[in-house]
């Protein structure tokens, strides 16, 4: 484990920069961000202003119907100074299972019928805010800023084509404890946003049960190659290889390129 050393200022602000100079090659000023009123998207969101100016964040809050820790997301917004918007997504969620009719019987001989399925379900959320959030962002000709982070990339805690989907990650490089560090150096930030309990706000679990494993061992398996723990560098090892398609693009069938 010798060699490691994070030092979360100079990460921070070569973060900072890192955004400058992506805007400036791509020249976009402005990004739009979901703001959950976690460690992740508070600490995107800070970046984002410090490196584009406040004026040009915009933080959007997307309940799935009724959000306990909703004003933690307008915390978020306030402490920043960035201009913000709450979309409920609850009614486009209903609509969904409307449409498909999960439950109900098939119209004809040779349709089928779309069985209920939690985990299904559950993803669902995280897709629709990032269609609200693309239609907001070519709205305003924004980018739209990602909110996740290594940790949650190599486990595969993170939806495909929802909180996956993004112009730029802002933490992608960094691992979930890192988050942390970099997010205590923020003067502007709530300090207990930073260091609240990750939820994913919809089964009322946190991410750690849910995922039946700690940030911090993830943490050490990624930077050190073990977390001290066999047993558990072996569940981490299943769930990243399993889950590899999240965080590379589709494969490409080629009728044309021979086999080797």
């Amino acid at each position: 484990m010798s060699g490691y050393r994070f030092d979360a200022a100079a990460v921070r602000d070569r973060m900072v920069e890192g955004i400058k100079k992506l805007a400036a090659q791509q020249g976009f000023s402005r990004v739009v961000i979901g703001i959950s009123g976690g460690k992740d998207s508070t600490v995107t969101a800070a970046l984002c202003a410090r490196a584009l100016g406040k004026e040009n964040v915009f933080g959007v809050m997307l309940p799935d119907g009724e959000q306990k820790d909703l004003s933690d997301s307008v915390r978020v917004c306030e402490a920043l100074g960035i201009r913000r918007r709450t979309i409920n997504i609850g009614p486009m969620h209903e609509a969904l299972r409307a449409a498909t009719d999960q439950q109900g019987p098939t119209a004809g001989e040779n349709e089928f019928a779309v069985p209920c399925h939690k985990e299904s379900d559950i993803n669902v959320g995280p897709r629709l805010r990032m269609t609200t959030l693309r239609y907001i962002g070519q709205a305003l000709g924004a980018r739209l800023a990602g909110t996740g982070n290594l940790s949650e990339a190599t486990v595969g805690y993170c939806t495909k084509d929802g909180d996956t989907s993004c112009d730029f990650s802002v933490l992608g490089a960094l691992t979930s404890v890192e988050v942390v560090e970099v997010g205590l150096t923020l003067e502007e930030v709530p300090r207990d946003l930073v260091v609240k309990t990750p939820t994913d706000g919809l089964s009322g679990r946190s991410d750690e049960e849910r995922l039946g494993l700690t940030y911090r061992d993830i943490h050490k398996y990624v930077r050190f190659g073990t977390c001290g723990d066999a047993e558990t560098d072996e569940k981490i090892r299943r769930k990243e290889q399993a889950n590899l398609h999240k965080r590379r693009m589709p494969v490409i069938i080629d009728p044309l390129k021979e086999d080797a």
